[in-house]
């Protein structure tokens, strides 16, 4: 099969900090994120200064007690929001802070994001308010015949009451669940430059459906290209762009023992691909616990339990950041593959291979445009798509604590400009040109 590498570079750039997470606001009432868990702060590091979004569907069951001691559930309170600041700062994170919009007050959200900005200082990206608001007529937080329009008054009303306090508070949003054309365009829309990034969640399918397999999500999402090309168009007087802040494989938690398995490693790195050759700044995988559903890191509420395989995909991709996406052409015929390819910052050439197929070995010629000698390959592998265990990059884990001690990396000369790999069934390669 071949490959083809588009020179010159005139795609998107595929920036450091692209990949990153999205936690529960009921994660700050646990010593999760704290400078004393070492493990997650080297596991954030791992992937080099990201975004981590706190929002999730408990921000707006989470109130702000400004006398309260902290870690006690339904509640955050300055110490939590301190341990969440030291653990940005040794991670060398930023946060998009959710505040609850739900059952709040507009002297209460802004209390907790005064405090918020003051505590976390350099580290805050912008404050989110409240969390899907297009299901707010569905889950009981509104009547059922709240509409966008109530909505936006009620947001414009609650970010008046910030920016009363804090004059620079700098707002993303509206965190959708899914209505692009009916919430998520309307409000870039409507609040234009003044919001600092448009988001959006993302999921595949619903985890409790018996369809949800891991074989369904590494097929295509023939809907995703068409979301994100609408957010990026109405996202274009917005100064961060758009970003999923919230996505992963399956909603309701995932699906057991198909979003912990080691298909989604795969997945990962073409859907956040698909995101960036679509324009948008990021993605943030929603993680937390340790139950057989996703999570990128699984924890006990205090200490990182492993890296799961998801994680492997992430850690790949953003490897080969920073740079810009070149356009690649593949001929694979009926097998599951998929390229891609970055013009890093460093003049080397990223290439990304990814053999979906659970059987077939895939040989690939690679024309790459461009005069090269060698190539220095990460290879990420598993024991099959469906196993949670056995995940290895370069043929070894990454451990709870962040450790990685890989086998040295095998070294492929380039011939006439042409590099030839073999990638075998359920494999991704980093080719590093040189």
């Amino acid at each position: 099969m071949a490959v083809s590498v588009q020179r010159p570079a005139t795609g998107p750039r595929l920036e450091t900090g692209f990949v990153g997470f999205s936690y529960e606001k009921s994660r700050l009432n646990l010593p999760l994120f704290n400078t004393g868990n070492t493990g997650l702060v080297a596991l954030f590091r791992f992937l080099g200064p990201g975004i981590l979004r706190v929002g999730g569907n408990s921000v707006d069951k989470t109130t702000w007690d400004n006398a309260g001691l902290g870690l006690t559930s339904g509640k955050v309170a300055p110490p939590d929001v301190d341990r969440l600041a030291g653990f940005l700062k040794a991670s060398n994170w930023r946060v998009i802070y959710g505040l609850n919009f739900a059952t709040n007050t507009p002297s209460q959200m802004a209390d907790e994001a005064a405090y918020a900005a003051n505590a976390l200082g350099a580290s805050l990206y912008g404050f989110e308010l409240g969390n899907e608001p297009d299901l707010y007529h569905s889950n009981g937080l509104r009547p059922t015949t709240y509409t966008y329009s109530a909505f936006l008054a009620e947001w414009r009303n609650y970010a008046a009451a910030l920016q009363a306090k804090m004059a620079s508070a700098v707002f993303t949003g509206p965190a959708s669940a899914y209505n692009t054309s009916g919430f998520t365009s309307p409000f870039a829309k409507d609040q234009g430059s003044a919001l600092q990034l448009l988001t959006q969640h993302y999921y595949r399918a619903d985890g409790q459906l018996v369809t949800s397999t891991v074989d369904l999500l590494l097929s295509p999402d023939p809907n995703l290209p068409g979301i994100l090309q609408a957010l990026k168009q109405s996202a274009a007087a917005t100064p961060g762009g758009y970003r999923l802040a919230e996505a992963n494989s399956f909603y309701n938690g995932g699906a057991p023992n198909v979003s912990d398995a080691y298909g989604t490693a795969l997945w990962a790195i073409d859907f956040l691909f698909t995101n960036a050759l679509n324009g948008s700044s990021g993605v943030n995988f929603h993680g937390g616990g340790n139950s057989t559903g996703y999570t990128p890191i699984a924890d006990d509420g205090t200490h990182v339990v492993m890296a799961r395989p998801e994680y492997y995909g992430l850690a790949l991709v953003a490897m080969a950041a920073p740079g810009r996406i070149l356009t690649t052409m593949v001929s694979a015929g009926t097998l599951s593959f998929s390229a891609y390819a970055v013009a890093a910052d460093d003049g080397t050439t990223a290439l990304v291979l990814v053999n979906k197929d659970r059987a077939q070995t895939a040989t690939v010629t690679t024309g790459l445009g461009v005069s090269a000698t060698s190539a220095n390959l990460t290879v990420l592998t598993g024991t099959s798509l469906d196993s949670p265990t056995g995940t290895l990059l370069n043929g070894a884990a990454i451990g709870a604590d962040g450790s990685w001690s890989p086998q040295p990396s095998v070294n492929v000369g380039v011939v006439n400009s042409s590099l030839i790999l073999t990638v075998p069934p359920a494999t991704a390669v980093l080719a590093r040109i040189r």
